[in-house]
């Protein structure tokens, strides 16, 4: 017998998804979610949820994301909801003029009422009356009718933008104060009520997002509304909940690094062939050489210089990248460290061992405005002042690495310097956070570089640690 339920084409558009976001799902996987559903069935929907979860995802980073799409692919609801169209008539047949009709239009009474709905449920923290709150929002405040071909109609930011669930603070403040009954837990309870107002505006974004997947498929939120996660999110693309995130991530994926190092140095610890103790030993063989012995390989590690473009365009990459270069410091025999906007300033004693990441984060923001006498990134300028001022910080046996977007204003590229110093090192890299298809685009000297220096390209967390690898 045919299925024409619909749901293996569904499961299968949403295993693309997830691959599309940048979580890697082999064939073995996508199996064994199917297998376990088929075990514990599609009839509740939460289950669903969990099952594939446990089946799909490898990262509690991944989570985000995978929950956005389980909501766009297998969603709560259709419209405004079953229970919603339900509560939208009364029971002699009349049309309801509360702001639970699904027939209320957006005005001012209605609003009102809502707000005093929504402050009322935020306060309690009544899940299911938030859910309910949060569709009836984007259906009420947040539609679009009329707008043109290829635009959607329903939108999180007008329905937010309405209401404006953030003014409700005060309320929900006095309302759980009066509750516990002590005024010096205000700081505390308000840090609660901001929670919980944010995590709101997070339903009614997913409703909007559901409410435009079922008018243009959920295969084209999949494409342009859901992020990836946050260890395949360009630097860039983050904001400032993803870098909070980020920041936290740098740490745990540098021991993780190290772990992976370690044991591949421990794998090819073996040097060069001892032809002398191998023909010694074979004599106990009768001359085969049963047992090679080999000389002890000299442990090397490297000397590190990072210079790196700190303009707004990419301090946040550079930052990063400085952070997690910091947090392997010990696989570095020494380590120093320059920021650039068009001056050179050495920011190595930031970068202290057991620093704290906000603080040396902090700082690092701070030291920028000591890179910049005009505020124009000047590639050139801060190469020929490198060279000028730290040229004692190369030497032969040391690695220097470049940060930056290679977008030089039309200001002399100075690639003779560059030059220079790229010949006075070990080994040179250049790791660039723009796609290398816009390399060479408008004021960007990539090309130019490149032929000087390997330029690769570096976006998110995931580039960075495998690019950091290959260094080391």
């Amino acid at each position: 017998m045919t299925d024409n339920s619909g749901l293996l084409d569904r499961h299968l558009s949403f295993i693309e998804a997830l691959r599309g976001a940048g979580m890697s799902v082999s064939l073995a996987e996508d199996l064994d979610s199917v297998a376990a559903l088929g075990a514990v069935g599609w009839g509740d929907r939460g289950h669903v949820r969990d099952v594939l979860a446990a089946t799909l995802v490898k990262k509690q980073s991944q989570r985000t994301t995978f929950d956005a799409l389980f909501d766009v692919y297998f969603p709560a609801l259709v419209g405004d909801g079953v229970a919603h169209r339900g509560d939208s008539s009364s029971a002699d047949g009349d049309e309801d003029d509360s702001p639970r009709g699904a027939a209320v239009r957006d005005n001012a009474a209605a609003l009102q009422a809502f707000r005093d709905q929504l402050a009322e449920a935020l306060q309690s923290d009544d899940q299911q009356q938030l859910a309910r709150l949060a569709a009836q929002m984007v259906g009420t405040f947040g539609a679009m009718p009329g707008r043109g071909p290829g635009l959607s109609s329903w939108s999180a930011y007008t329905a937010l933008q309405r209401v404006a669930p953030q003014e409700l603070v005060d309320r929900i403040v006095a309302g759980l104060l009066a509750e516990v009954g002590d005024e010096g837990r205000e700081t505390e309870v308000r840090r609660l009520a901001n929670r919980r107002v944010g995590a709101f505006a997070t339903m009614v974004e997913d409703d909007a997002r559901r409410r435009i997947a079922e008018e243009k498929g959920p295969d084209h939120v999949a494409d342009v509304a859901i992020r990836p996660s946050i260890d395949k999110l360009a630097f860039t693309a983050a904001r400032r909940s993803d870098l909070e995130e980020m920041r936290r991530q740098i740490f745990p994926l540098a021991r993780r690094l190290a772990t992976r190092l370690t044991k591949e140095h421990h794998a090819h610890r073996r040097g060069a062939l001892d032809f002398r103790r191998t023909v010694r030993a074979s004599i106990a063989t009768g001359g085969v050489p049963l047992t090679t012995h080999h000389r002890p390989k000299r442990p090397h590690r490297t000397d590190l210089v990072v210079l790196c473009d700190v303009s707004g365009s990419v301090a946040n990459f550079a930052q990063f990248t400085l952070l997690f270069v910091f947090a392997l410091r010990e696989s570095f025999q020494s380590m120093r460290a320059f920021t650039f906007i068009d001056h050179v300033h050495e920011v190595t004693e930031h970068l202290r061992p057991g620093s704290d990441p906000v603080e040396v984060l902090e700082n690092l923001a701070a030291a920028s405005s000591y890179a910049a006498l005009w505020g124009r990134t000047n590639y050139g300028r801060a190469f020929t002042k490198f060279e000028a001022e730290h040229l004692d910080a190369l030497g032969p046996k040391t690695t220097l690495l470049i940060l930056g977007d290679a977008r030089s204003n039309y200001s002399d590229l100075e690639d003779a310097t560059l030059r220079r110093l790229a010949g006075s090192v070990r080994r040179s890299y250049w790791l660039n956070p723009e796609p290398e298809s816009s390399w060479g685009a408008g004021d960007s000297a990539a090309r130019t570089y490149q032929e000087i220096v390997p330029m690769v390209e570096c976006r998110n967390l995931t580039q960075l640690q495998e690019l950091v690898h290959d260094l080391l």
